[in-house]
């Protein structure tokens, strides 16, 4: 195997386990971490499976396409979600977790590697446009201008925090910035069998 696509497959690996997008919030009381809300049991799901979300997301954004998804094999993982995850380019991934039996997904994640350097503003703007496009797919009434400047306040408001949630409606926006390790936006459900418009 060669390097890049070892380290391809070792980074999807560290983004695939529990919880995708990082810890999620400092301890509680008892020194435990919280467990991210997609991975308790009975957590909702959106009313679509995989293939059926990048099937439609594709279709409204030809210019911002997700390849397909593969699974990450999570043995040992007993949360019985299966993991997956697309690799957009060398510093962008999508990635899922999808309620085993009913393939329903309950959380979809983009996570953005920095890329120091002089390319690291067009590659930044490129995972904001990717994280935008994936707000406007739950939210269509969004212009795509609307869409970045409400992603920028997240990202503002999550700056610096491994844990950040803003819910709105039927959704729960997540970002996760671990700095220089990556930062990833994700969408969940707080709804059962929540259906995008």
């Amino acid at each position: 195997m060669n390097k890049a696509l070892i380290t391809s497959i070792t980074l999807l690996v560290m983004l695939a386990t529990p919880p995708l997008w990082a810890d999620p919030a400092p301890q509680d009381r008892t020194g435990h971490m919280p467990t991210a809300p997609y991975l308790m049991a009975g957590a909702p799901t959106f009313d679509f499976t995989i293939g059926q979300f990048r099937e439609k997301y594709n279709a409204i954004n030809p210019a911002l396409t997700i390849p397909e998804y593969r699974a990450i094999d999570s043995r040992g993982d007993k949360s019985n979600l299966t993991r997956a995850a697309s690799k957009i380019n060398e510093n962008l991934y999508s990635s899922t977790a999808i309620e085993q039996g009913t393939g329903k997904v309950k959380t979809l994640q983009i996570t953005w590697l920095p890329v120091p350097g002089p390319d690291e503003k067009a590659a930044r703007d490129k995972a904001r446009a990717y994280m935008a496009a994936l707000a406007r797919f739950f939210e269509p009434t969004l212009t795509e201008a609307l869409s970045l400047k409400r992603l920028d306040d997240l990202l503002n408001r999550g700056k610096g925090s491994r844990y950040f949630e803003q819910s709105e409606g039927a959704l729960r926006y997540v970002i996760a910035d671990n700095g220089d390790k990556g930062l990833t936006f994700a969408i969940e459900p707080i709804k059962l069998a929540m259906t995008p418009n």
